[in-house]
């Protein structure tokens, strides 16, 4: 893979987990089949546009499945019931987590680094700093052999 073609592949993950955050949002004040939440995403060209739509799919369907046990792996790390939780920073919590979780080969600092980012888009003003601290708690938990060396 050429450096033109990395740094596409890497923007179109970039935007899916934007796109993802947006329909798992819709989801959750829905609660519409995923499928048909990836329906309306996939009538709007124009919001797909340079998404990895796979990754964006792979995302959604996986977040969505297991919203359950991505419930449970942060529940005891809030502040506050899961119920409480704003929205946006549930459905951030929830792809980072499930990144976490299922997708090894995506570097924790980069799963971490991402979550953050979409928090400074879609979240409350100081979001990001929450969704830093259960994530970085997370990922002592799922990647305690990556994290081992780093001071709590």
């Amino acid at each position: 893979m050429n450096i033109k073609s990395y740094k596409e592949n890497i923007r179109g993950r970039i935007k899916a987990r934007q796109n993802a955050v947006q329909a798992l949002y819709q989801w959750f004040i829905t609660n519409k089949n995923v499928d048909e939440v990836i329906a309306e995403f996939e009538n709007d060209k124009h919001k797909l546009a340079k998404t990895d739509i796979n990754y964006f799919k792979s995302l959604l369907r996986g977040t969505i499945t297991n919203h359950q046990k991505l419930d449970s792996r942060i529940i005891n790390l809030l502040d506050r019931p899961v119920d409480e939780l704003d929205t946006i920073e549930r459905a951030i919590l929830h792809i980072g987590c499930y990144e976490l979780e299922y997708h090894n080969d995506i570097p924790w600092r980069s799963v971490i680094n991402e979550s953050v980012g979409l928090a400074k888009i879609f979240g409350a003003e100081n979001s990001y700093k929450y969704i830093n601290g259960i994530l970085d708690k997370v990922v002592k938990e799922l990647r305690c052999n990556e994290t081992k060396d780093l001071v709590s």
